[in-house]
C-alpha cells in the first residue's frame, strides 16, 4: 500500500515525550498535565488552558538508577519513567496527577516526587496522588468524583487558575469526542477481508494523541481519515491470520510492528494506551452534572484488572470476544509486561478462559518494556500463526 501522508510525522512525535507539539503547545501559553494511568479521566485535563501528556520512555536503554529506587522487581515501565524522570526527560510538565493504578504507578510517583525530579524552579508544580476505586457501584462512583475534585480540578484552579465550571468541562468533552471519533473511524480500516491500515499504523496515530496535544492534531487526523476513504488494499493479503492483542500498556508501535513482522495483523488493540476502550466518546446529558457522568463512563467502560468485583471480571472477557468478533480476529495474544501484578493474573486467568470457554487459539506472553532482544518471543509469535494457519488450511474451527 501507498505510504500514509503523515506517518512519519507521528512516528516523529513518539521518539521524545517533550516532542513539538508540546513545545509548541507549552509556547502557546498552555499548562501540561502530565499523566500515567488511563483511569485519569482525560477531558479533565485538557480544560482550556491545558494539555494532557501521557509519561511514556521512548528509546529506553538503562534503567540502573530506578532500579536502584524501586528493585529489580517492579516492571519495566515504571522503572523507565523513574528513570527518564530522573534524567529530566519530563521537565516540561507544570504538574503531575496520577491514581493508584497499581502499587507500581504508586512506587513511581512518590520516588518522583521524594527526588523532585519535575518541579524544579516551578513554585506552582504540584504532585498529586488519587485514590480510585476497585469495584464498579455506587460507592466507587462517589470515591471516583470526589478524587477528581480534590485531585484534579481543585489544584488546576488554585495553582493555574483554571476554569473548572460545569460549562469548561463539557467543552473539554467536546473537544475529546473530537479526536475519539477520528481514532475510532481510521480504525474501522482495519475491518474487511483486505484492510486499507495495518495494525502499526493505528498504533503509531493513536498514540500520538495521548502523547501530544490533541488540538494540534485535528487537522493531521482528519487529513488521514480522508487520505484513507481512497487507499487501495493490496491485491493479495500479505497477512495469515487476524490477530487481536489485549494486556497491559503498550507505548511503543515497534513492537505491534514485531507482531505483524511475524505474518501476523493486528486487526484491535485492548490494551493500556490503545483505542479500546481509551478512545471510546464520553456521552452527557443535560439532567447531571458532567463530573459524575464522566466519572461513571470510566469506571463502567474501564478494562483494567484493577475492578475485582464479579461483574467487571466476567465482563473483561465477555469485551474481547466482542472485539474478537467485531473486528474478525483469528486468534488471540495476551501480553504483560514483565512483572505487571495485575495484569499478571489477568493474562494467566483471562487466556485460559478465551481458549476454554470461548473457543479462540490463545497466545499468552510476558515481555520486556523494550522490544529490543526480542528474537525469542517473535519466535514464539511466529509459532503461533503458523499454527493458526494450518488449522484454517485444514478447516478446524477456532
Amino acid at each position: 500500500m501507498k505510504d500514509l501522508k503523515y506517518l512519519q510525522y507521528f512516528e516523529d512525535l513518539l521518539q521524545d515525550a517533550n516532542n513539538d507539539l508540546v513545545q509548541q503547545a507549552r509556547n502557546d501559553g498552555k499548562k501540561c498535565v502530565a499523566y500515567i494511568c488511563e483511569n485519569t479521566p482525560e477531558p479533565l485535563l485538557n480544560l482550556e488552558g491545558l494539555f494532557s501528556s501521557r509519561l511514556r520512555a521512548p528509546r529506553t536503554s538503562s534503567m540502573e538508577m530506578a532500579t536502584y529506587y524501586l528493585t529489580s522487581f517492579l516492571c519495566e515501565y515504571s522503572r523507565a519513567l523513574l528513570e527518564r524522570a530522573i534524567e529530566g526527560g519530563y521537565n516540561f510538565a507544570d504538574c503531575l496527577i496520577t491514581p493508584d493504578g497499581c502499587s507500581m504507578i504508586n512506587r513511581v510517583a512518590e520516588n518522583m516526587e521524594l527526588l523532585h525530579t519535575m518541579d524544579e524552579g516551578k513554585p506552582n508544580f504540584f504532585y498529586e496522588h488519587m485514590e480510585i476505586p476497585m469495584k464498579a457501584d455506587d460507592n466507587g462512583l462517589n470515591l471516583y468524583v470526589l478524587q477528581c475534585k480534590n485531585h484534579i480540578l481543585k489544584p488546576l484552579q488554585d495553582k493555574f487558575g483554571i476554569d473548572v465550571s460545569d460549562a469548561s468541562i463539557r467543552r473539554a468533552v467536546q473537544e475529546h469526542n473530537r479526536i475519539c471519533r477520528l481514532v475510532r473511524a481510521i480504525g474501522d480500516f482495519r475491518k474487511g477481508e483486505k484492510p486499507t491500515l495495518t495494525g502499526y499504523e493505528y498504533s503509531v496515530i493513536t498514540l500520538a494523541t495521548y502523547a501530544a496535544p490533541k488540538y494540534l492534531l485535528v487537522d493531521k487526523l482528519e487529513e488521514t481519515l480522508e487520505e484513507l476513504k481512497t487507499r487501495q488494499p493490496d491485491p493479495i493479503n500479505n497477512f495469515r491470520a487476524r490477530v487481536l492483542l489485549v494486556g497491559s500498556e503498550i507505548d511503543d508501535p515497534d513492537f505491534v510492528k514485531l507482531v505483524e513482522s511475524t505474518g501476523a495483523f493486528v486487526c484491535a488493540d485492548r490494551y493500556c494506551y490503545g483505542s479500546f476502550p481509551g478512545r471510546d466518546e464520553i456521552v452527557l446529558t443535560e439532567d447531571e452534572d458532567a463530573l459524575i457522568q464522566i466519572c461513571r463512563q470510566y469506571m463502567m467502560r474501564g478494562q483494567c484488572p484493577r475492578y475485582m468485583n464479579q461483574q467487571k471480571i466476567l465482563g473483561r472477557r465477555s469485551y474481547v470476544d466482542q472485539l474478537a468478533k467485531e473486528y474478525g480476529a483469528d486468534g488471540i495474544i495476551y501480553e504483560q509486561i514483565k512483572f505487571c501484578d495485575p495484569w499478571a493474573y489477568e493474562r494467566m486467568v483471562g487466556s485460559h478462559v478465551m481458549h476454554d470457554e470461548y473457543g479462540y487459539p490463545v497466545l499468552s506472553i510476558d515481555r520486556p518494556y523494550s522490544t529490543s532482544g526480542t528474537g525469542q518471543l517473535r519466535t514464539r509469535i511466529q509459532a503461533f500463526i503458523e499454527s493458526i494457519e494450518i488449522k484454517k488450511i485444514h478447516g478446524g474451527d477456532k
